[in-house]
Formats: C-alpha cells, structure tokens, sequence
C-alpha cells in the first residue's frame, strides 16, 4: 500500500485508511481525525452545512457517516455548535466519510480546524472515495454494517477488519442510551442563540418541563427554554413516580440513538403512566418511536432511513408542507397505530409517518428534527403547540 508514480510524476497519495464492509468490499482512502478502528452502520446525510451539529448528535452513537455534500469541514468548527449535552457520554458518531479533504477553515466563529477537533474527540476519518458511489449502494442495498480504520502507517489487517464488520451485531435490538444519557438530574436554562448577543437564559419561566434525556441535543433545550420553560433534564431510566414527584407542567421525550424497541424495555412502561395521568407530552425522534410503541403501535427497521436537511414533511392538520431535519434508521409503522391515535405527520418523500398525536389526551410527537431549523424556523411552532397543551392544563386546574 506504499505510494505509486505514474509516467507524469503525479504520485498517487498512500493509502492510510479503509472503510471494510460487513459483504468483504473494502474502500480505501485517506485517514484523518482519530486513529484506530471501530464498528457501525454505514448511513449516508444529505446536509449542506451543520457537520458539527451532526456528528456530535448523540442520535448517531453507532454510526458512520457518510456526507454526500462534498466539501466538509470549510468553515472550521467551535465549542458553541456542539449538539452533546452530556461531554462525558460517546461523542455520537463513530466515523466520518468525506470525499474531499479537509480545506483550511473560513468563517469568524471558527476555532479549530475539523481534522484537530475530530482527533480531540476520539473520531475517525476517512477521504477520498467515490461517497456518490458508496450513497448508491447504501440505497439499493440498505445501510450496511463496516469498520472504519486509521493507520498512519497504511498497514492493515483486513482479514481482522472484515471479521470486526461481520461480527458487529447492527442496530436491531441494540439498546445504546446508556452511552449517551446524563448520569444525573440538573436544571437547564439556555436559550437560543441571537446575531450579536449569543445565548441567553430564561429567568422568567411560565412552565416546568421535565426532559427525559435518551440522548438529547442541546438546541432543544434551548427552544423549550425559549418558548418559556424551565427544563429539568432526567436520566432516560427515570421512573414515572420521580418524574411527577417533580411536579412538571409538561413532560419531553428526547431524541436519541439505537432500536426504540430495545430502549422501550424499560422507557414505554414509564412512558404509559405518564400518558395516562394526562401530563402533556412532547416526543421528537426516538422519544416520538417510543411513544408509538406506549401507544400501541410498533416500530420498523428502515431500508436506507432518512438522514438530512431537505426533507419535506405534510403537516396534516394544517395542510402545510415544512422543509426539516432527519436522522433516523427506524421508523412507526402507521399502520399499527390504534384508532385513538392520530397520524399528523408524513414523509413526501416516502411516506412514511412523521408525526402523531392522541385524540384524547395533550399528548403528540414529531419523528423529524424542528429544532435543527433547516427551514430555517418552519417547525418551530411545534414547540408552541407544546406550550399551549400546557397552558390549557393549568386553566383547567385553577
């Protein structure tokens, strides 16, 4: 694997990194950030801009991502931009694909250049292979299981490797929440960031929300910050009992990483006690899977699954069509949603289900991302439904 010379005296660049498919294809390329290996699902994102949001979403612990935007890492990085709310968890995903290299960076907020940052934080890297050509094959074939490996010096154990990638046991029925939740409670009071001041905090808040965090991101607190709540973060096995013992005006249920039914073994039974007491409930992402599963529905493993920037939801009970933020590889099956629940949401790409709420009860969920603000504010309202849910509940009560 040393570097080859061609009659012009263009010298090919030396292999130093590889990424080795579960089927025994190898892609060779150009190591960056980390060394080492490490094992995941092989999915690709569509996203022009936000890369650090992206790979620091603790909904991407298991993962390898493939960029199909071709220059990332332009404008550099910074810690403001970082989605992980606990530092001390798996910083998300477990590699990162790119098919250029990284370029210095080009933007006043940037700190550090994305190879450094990548380094820092423990991921692997890999330039300089055909992404169209490897987004095709995750298209027709589904996301595969791979290792991607970073070895300055270019000597590799593929046999190793390629064991490594068929031996990894994939994401159905893989439980990773415990590698991304917060150890412990703690109150959070950030709100979004504004041209010319930063973030702010809330000091008047209207509402208490408690936030179940299965791997939650830090610009959703934000938005339930700014939409007036003071937001008490949980560990994801808190129990229903604890959870009221808090006394919460709402109740949130995060995004997060791996199979909900796997995580459900333990979340949907708290879950269900808190539908059932009639405490509003909000779920985005894998909170939102789970609450279809408390629901009476159940959830799918998805053939490619949705992860970008670009993709068009229907907002069924407005009619109105929102550009959002997807990261998932599971799904609800909408066709195991019980009568007293109501689907919401659509994909207009594939259409599959976005979004649910029950007909009963202050109780509904989005499957996208509204706090990513790709539209860049079309979701946003979502967060005020959620608001408004509780504001109704405490006319009721006084």
């Amino acid at each position: 694997m040393s570097p080859k010379q061609d009659d012009s005296g263009w010298t090919e660049p030396k292999v130093t990194a590889l990424l080795a498919l579960a089927d025994g294809t190898v892609l060779e390329g150009i190591g960056l950030g980390a060394t080492g290996h490490a094992a995941g699902e092989v999915c690709f994102n569509t996203a022009m801009t936000g890369y650090e949001e992206i790979l620091t979403d603790p909904s991407y612990a298991g993962q390898i991502i493939t960029f199909t935007f071709p220059h990332i890492g332009n404008v550099g990085t910074n810690e403001e931009d970082i989605e992980t709310v606990n530092l001390a968890a798996t910083p998300g995903a477990r590699g990162a694909i790119l098919q250029a290299p990284i370029t210095d960076p080009s933007n006043f907020r940037a700190t550090r250049h994305l190879d450094a940052w990548l380094k820092a934080r423990g991921v692997i890297g890999l330039c300089g292979i055909d992404t169209r050509a490897l987004t095709a094959l995750i298209r027709e074939k589904g996301m595969p299981n791979a290792v991607i490996a970073h070895e300055p010096s270019g000597k590799f154990d593929l046999d190793a490797l390629k064991k490594e990638a068929r031996a990894w046991p994939g994401l159905v029925g893989m439980d990773l929440v415990p590698m991304v939740t917060s150890a412990q409670r703690f109150t959070w009071d950030e709100t979004p960031w504004e041209w010319g001041k930063g973030y702010g905090r809330q000091t008047k808040p209207e509402f208490h929300v408690v936030a179940i965090d299965y791997g939650v991101k830090r610009n959703i607190l934000r938005l339930l910050a700014g939409a007036g709540c003071k937001v008490t973060v949980v560990p994801a096995k808190t129990t229903a009992e604890e959870i009221f013992a808090l006394n919460p005006d709402g109740v949130f249920l995060s995004n997060g990483p791996g199979d909900p039914a796997a995580t459900g073994e333990y979340a949907v039974p708290a879950i269900r006690k808190l539908v059932e007491s009639g405490t509003p409930t909000f779920g985005i992402c894998l909170g939102h899977q789970m609450l279809g599963i408390a629901l009476g529905g159940r959830t799918m493993k998805m053939h490619q699954g949705h992860h970008g920037a670009n993709h068009p939801v229907k907002d069924l009970t407005t009619g109105k069509v929102e550009i959002t933020s997807m990261n998932h590889g599971f799904a609800v099956d909408k066709d195991s949603l019980p009568k007293n629940v109501e689907q919401t949401h659509v994909s207009l790409f594939d259409g599959s289900n976005c979004g649910i709420a029950l007909k009963d009860k202050p109780v509904f969920s989005v499957q996208y991302h509204p706090e990513a603000s790709p539209g860049p504010r079309d979701s946003h309202y979502l967060f005020l439904r959620f608001v408004e849910l509780m504001r109704a509940r405490k006319a009721r009560a006084a």
